[in-house]
């Protein structure tokens, strides 16, 4: 038996995690630390967010990747010098180590409602009944595939998350679809070790993020485009600093502005690695793709009608992240459909308690209820702030007598 059950040990997780367990607080955490961040994403990646948009949320703000990198003689600025997934991993391993000692790496295989507790299924056959699940798995669990791509066997086309190291590729040919930040990445990384690529986006050009000097903007600058943990500009500040007004507006508007809003663009340091590199067919989309010959064909077309078809041996869809409670496998049906959802994501309260009680989502889960900020590091705080509050408060009304002792453990 646990007072709370947190599933998932990344950034969400781990920083609510830490400040439970100041409070004193009975909780468990279930997952291997930064675990999708070790083994989703591309090795050598950089992160779009700045130094300062990247921390965990612990005690008193204690362990911010500052910290980090200069106990570690990493360089380090808050914004101008980029943050690696390698150091980004090493240092949530490090939170870890300090805040939250006693996660257990084990893996839940499922979870359902009996009466008004939870029951957590781990992956060694153990059964947890707890009052409260925290559920915040991460974005790299919902990798989306357009219909046209997902028939594909991934011998010959795998979407971006499934990559760690891209030495495989070497002297092969590559085909990577997308312009944002994953498919920049990914075509560098490609590129750097050894393989052929061609890199395919519908965009007419590609973006990039500026990068922009502190110490050279005016007021006048800093007036018009506010810088904020999630970029720039006054709606990027109503993200960051209204959430629960956000969480207000009308459901179509909300799901329109986060499907929408930081759309593709690459991180500035990945410009000078991408252009020119290498052929980059802007302005077209694959609409059909076929195995032939072993290797992969994609028909491609233009806005204009035009057509035409390149083949590779391999390729990489960077076509994005969907979160869909429907791919979220460890959850019983039973418990899915009582979730009331908005396009297959829950539909939260201010506390991001579902509308089954006792069953909070975090994380990118909860960005359609609160706003772009939640799938980003960036919003871990105020999520770890507010998730926290709401179980110390029912933890509260609990008699001291069945709550299971925390020193104990």
């Amino acid at each position: 038996m646990s007072d709370i059950v947190i599933v998932g040990a990344g950034p969400y997780g781990l920083s609510i995690a830490a400040h439970l367990r100041r409070r004193g607080i009975d909780y468990r955490i279930f997952g291997t630390p930064m675990e999708n961040w070790a083994t989703k994403m591309p090795r050598g990646m950089l992160l779009k967010s700045d130094g300062f948009a990247s921390n965990l949320s612990g005690p008193d703000r204690g362990l911010t990747l500052a910290e980090y990198c200069r106990g570690q003689d990493i360089p380090y600025a808050d914004e101008g010098v980029p943050v690696s997934a390698e150091n980004f991993i090493a240092y949530g391993e490090a939170f870890q180590r300090r805040f939250v000692p006693d996660t257990d790496p084990r893996r839940v295989t499922g979870l359902g409602r009996s009466g008004d507790r939870f029951s957590v299924t781990l992956d060694d056959g153990e059964i947890v009944s707890t009052d409260k699940v925290v559920i915040g798995v991460g974005i790299s669990d919902f990798p989306f595939l357009p219909a046209h791509l997902s028939h594909l066997p991934p011998e010959y086309l795998t979407h971006s998350s499934h990559h760690g190291a891209m030495d495989a590729y070497r002297g092969r040919e590559v085909a990577v679809i997308g312009s944002g930040s994953s498919a920049t990445d990914v075509a560098a990384l490609l590129h750097e070790n050894g393989a052929a690529v061609t890199m395919i986006g519908r965009r007419p050009e590609l973006q990039f993020h500026t990068l922009t000097d502190p110490a050279t903007r005016t007021m006048w600058d800093r007036i018009r485009n506010p810088g904020t943990g999630i970029g720039p500009g006054w709606r990027s500040v109503f993200y960051c600093q209204a959430p629960l007004l956000f969480r207000h507006l009308p459901e179509e508007k909300r799901l329109g502005i986060v499907a929408t809003s930081h759309g593709p663009a690459g991180g500035w340091p990945m410009r000078e690695r991408v252009l020119g590199k290498f052929p980059i067919l802007n302005g077209w989309a694959p609409h059909h793709a076929e195995i032939r010959d072993n290797r992969i064909h994609l028909q491609l077309a233009s806005a204009d009608g035009a057509t035409q078809e390149i083949s590779a041996d391999h390729a990489i869809a960077c076509t994005g992240y969907k979160v869909d409670l429907r791919k979220v496998a460890f959850l019983d049906d039973r418990l899915r459909v009582a979730i009331a959802q908005a396009a297959h994501t829950p539909i939260l309260s201010s506390r991001f308690e579902s509308s089954v009680p006792g069953l909070y989502f975090v994380g990118p889960a909860s960005a359609n209820s609160f706003g772009p900020m939640f799938r980003f590091v960036y919003g871990a705080e105020f999520t770890a702030f507010r998730v926290v509050a709401d179980l110390a408060r029912s933890a509260a009304r609990r008699p001291a007598a069945v709550r299971p002792a925390l020193a104990a453990r």
